[in-house]
């Protein structure tokens, strides 16, 4: 389908890294678009370029059944993120929001498209080489973020097939692109102390994914009439080592190329001593090492996207280079 000027497309989380270019994206693309979003004042630069703000959160049901009421097309990028605190955190925003987000749509009549933003964080903490997505997730999970956002395919698969949702469920890696706030300037300053460390090999794979390649996903998503129910990886295509990645981001940032190893038995020998040790102390933030930065740091993370590219018809358009110049640029 192509949205018409009938169409309605609501983004969810749409302050955050993927919602904010999903919005100036349809927005070039001429769609109407509405931005759910926390509060107003923090989300005014979204409606300075043509979106229609809509006050909500996935904790406050009756929000999320106002926003509904005009959206044929939602895209959901909200979510809890996160490698720390309580499993039920994270399920009252990544499941039950998601719940009463899907049957506040389904009572409107005129939901056409739902694009549900998951991740590859589904899979098992282990190394992977060329993982598809005839593997199943990992329902143990390794924390709430993980854990949840199996429940919440689970939840949208669910709907597909009982409640005839017209959903599409894509699991993109590590996001990097302008407006990153987290993970890149985190790992600039520690570069510039000198404090970065590789946990493992620095030539395991990310499996990274560049957001606008995202963005080009989500479009044929939308668009595909005939990937209803299906669920698709999605990367760069072109993977690159952690030694790739981050003397990239070194040399940008000006900073020395770090070469400290911390071998991957102590790493996660440590993680667990930390993690142990903050879960006693009731600690709230996330201990310097845990099991899911090991996860994103220290594991072969290379994910097969051929589905992808067969069904959507999916073409990564911005290598790991390119991308992360343009990243670093704003």
């Amino acid at each position: 389908m192509v949205p018409t000027a009938d169409d309605c497309l609501l983004v969810t989380g749409a302050t955050g890294l993927v919602g904010r270019h999903v919005v100036a994206r349809a927005l070039k693309s001429g769609w109407r678009v509405q931005a759910l979003v926390r509060s107003a004042s923090a989300a005014q630069y979204l409606a300075d370029q043509g979106a229609e703000l809509v006050i909500g959160d996935l904790s406050d049901p009756p929000s999320l059944t106002r926003a509904v009421q005009q959206a044929t097309l939602i895209v959901h990028c909200a979510a809890k993120v996160g490698d720390w605190g309580p499993v039920e955190d994270y399920r009252r925003i990544n499941v039950d929001g998601l719940r009463v987000l899907l049957d506040a749509a389904l009572v409107t009549g005129q939901l056409k498209r739902f694009v549900h933003i998951s991740s590859l964080g589904v899979y098992e903490a282990r190394d992977h080489y060329g993982t598809d997505e005839a593997t199943p997730p990992n329902r143990a999970g390794i924390d709430g973020y993980t854990l949840t956002k199996v429940e919440s395919e689970d939840l949208v698969l669910d709907y597909v097939r009982n409640r005839q949702l017209p959903a599409v469920v894509l699991r993109p890696g590590f996001i990097y692109g302008p407006g990153d706030r987290t993970i890149i300037p985190r790992l600039i300053e520690r570069l510039k102390s000198g404090q970065f460390a590789y946990l493992g090999s620095p030539d395991k794979l990310m499996n990274n994914v560049y957001v606008e390649n995202l963005v080009d996903a989500i479009e044929l998503a939308i668009s595909n009439d005939d990937v209803i129910g299906e669920v698709f990886n999605i990367t760069d295509g072109r993977l690159v080592k952690k030694k790739e990645f981050v003397e990239t981001i070194a040399k940008s940032a000006g900073c020395p190329l770090p070469s400290k190893v911390v071998p991957l038995g102590v790493a996660r020998l440590l993680a667990r001593v930390l993690e142990g040790l903050y879960r006693l102390l009731g600690k709230q933030e996330a201990p310097l090492l845990s099991g899911a930065r090991i996860k994103f740091l220290g594991l072969n993370l290379d994910y097969c996207i051929d589905k992808a590219r067969r069904q959507l018809g999916y073409t990564p358009r911005f290598d790991f280079q390119d991308a992360m110049r343009k990243t670093l640029e704003n």
